[in-house]
């Protein structure tokens, strides 16, 4: 029953944020505001709403395990999981990619999140340096997109990089599926939340690694599919751009905004192991965004492995 609980609260969660952020983008659309702007603010922040849902509830019912898991392993996963299992598939061809400077800006995001933590627990000034650092990040992108618009990019191209945009929503199309998102998301978020509590009770483990495993990757798998498409549409800007993205949010965005309903103590453990490894394994990137080589079908088996393993000692360490 749980493991049920668990399951409907992820899919409930998946399938609100998609109508939420589908209809959000349809009524900015109509609203005259730019595609430019929606897609760097109203679709990243809707496709982390699972994320940011589980994280509030998380502190709202004083479970900080679950959302410090579900947010660094969710990064884990996005590199290792999201990247390698597609890997295994094809190819990869990442050397045209121009991913350099968002890469960067996940690394100090990572650093400053770790930096956090060590000052932790983490409380609302630790969120403000968060979100003051995500609208740093925010407004680099939309200077980089305003850029290349001006480079040539067309207002028809820019809509068309908006996945599914609908500018002619019908008005009570767009506000059924707003109404469905903003109540189906707390809702999902609340199943999985009491779910994977009680999954942790049962078993014996804690609601941490709960958080870093069955609720990371559940709420990963938007992304995989994401990233399994771009990569048989050989677009291996999407894949990097796609967890990168990922990433940053979830530091920034989602910590940041949780730490306003701390304090969010640091679980043990996290400060000397699972930060580290959400660090060591966003640096693996390296060799792919610099263009020295691509993630081929050998890369992709031991980018899986080692998430089997990373997986395999927390359970024995528990």
């Amino acid at each position: 029953m749980d493991l049920l609980m668990t399951a409907a609260g992820l899919v409930l969660l998946v399938f609100a944020g998609d109508l939420l952020v589908r209809g959000a983008v349809a009524l900015s659309l109509k609203l005259g505001i730019p595609a430019l702007v929606v897609s760097l603010t109203i679709v990243a922040f809707g496709t982390s709403a699972p994320e940011l849902l589980i994280a509030i509830q998380s502190a709202l019912d004083d479970l900080p395990g679950i959302a410090y898991g579900n947010v660094v392993g969710s990064n884990i996963a996005n590199v290792l999981l999201v990247i390698g299992l597609p890997a295994i598939i094809t190819t990869i061809h990442t050397r045209e990619c121009e991913t350099r400077r968002s890469f960067l800006q996940m690394i100090f995001a990572t650093a400053l999140f770790i930096a956090m933590c060590f000052a932790g627990p983490l409380e609302a000034w630790h969120g403000a340096v968060m979100l003051l650092a995500l609208a740093y990040v925010l407004l680099d992108a939309y200077r980089a997109a305003r850029a290349a618009r001006h480079a040539g990019m067309e207002p028809e191209d820019e809509l068309a990089e908006l996945e599914d945009a609908e500018p002619d929503m019908p008005g009570l199309k767009l506000t059924g599926f707003l109404i469905a998102g903003l109540i189906g998301l707390p809702l999902g978020a609340n199943l999985l939340i009491t779910g994977a509590e009680n999954i942790a009770m049962r078993f014996g483990v804690s609601e941490a690694v709960i958080g870093l495993t069955l609720v990371a990757v559940g709420t990963s798998l938007p992304e995989l599919a994401t990233t399994i498409m771009a990569t048989l549409r050989r677009q291996a800007d999407v894949v990097l751009g796609n967890v990168i993205g990922s990433n940053l949010f979830n530091l920034l965005a989602i910590m940041g905004v949780a730490s306003f309903f701390g304090p969010l103590p640091v679980p043990e453990g996290f400060l000397g192991f699972d930060l580290w490894v959400m660090l060591g394994a966003s640096l693996l990137l390296v060799p792919f965004v610099a263009g020295w080589t691509e993630v081929n079908r050998i890369w992709g088996i031991a980018f899986v492995a080692a998430y089997a393993g990373y997986v395999a000692l927390m359970l024995v360490a528990q």
